[in-house]
């Protein structure tokens, strides 16, 4: 898991960067545990992945208007790019980091 660090400054970051809310309590935030896993190893450090715990977290949650977990949100140098809430499956959660990341290449 990646090092925590303040939500305003995750979402700061250069180039691509996806942050996920969830709560522990939550079953559909538990099965996507791994499958944010799979996709951090997949992005090989290419782009940054950082979790927050709403209920540990919560003005960050408040701050991006996260209204249901889990929700993903693809940032772009502070510009959000995706915003998605509920289970969805790794492949399109990596295209969609891999489509931020590609409008560097072009």
């Amino acid at each position: 898991m990646s090092k925590i660090i303040p939500y305003e400054e995750a979402r700061r970051t250069t180039g691509a960067v996806l942050i996920e809310f969830y709560a522990s309590w939550c079953p559909h935030c538990r099965r996507m545990m791994p499958i944010v896993e799979n996709v951090r190893e997949l992005l090989g450090g290419m782009a940054p992945v950082y979790q927050y715990d709403i209920d540990q977290y919560p003005q960050g949650a408040e701050e991006a208007g996260v209204q249901s977990v889990p929700t993903f949100i693809i940032y772009d140098n502070d510009r959000e790019m995706w915003r998605h809430s509920g289970e969805i499956s790794g492949d399109e959660l990596l295209a969609q980091v891999q489509a931020v990341m590609s409008s560097y290449v072009e």
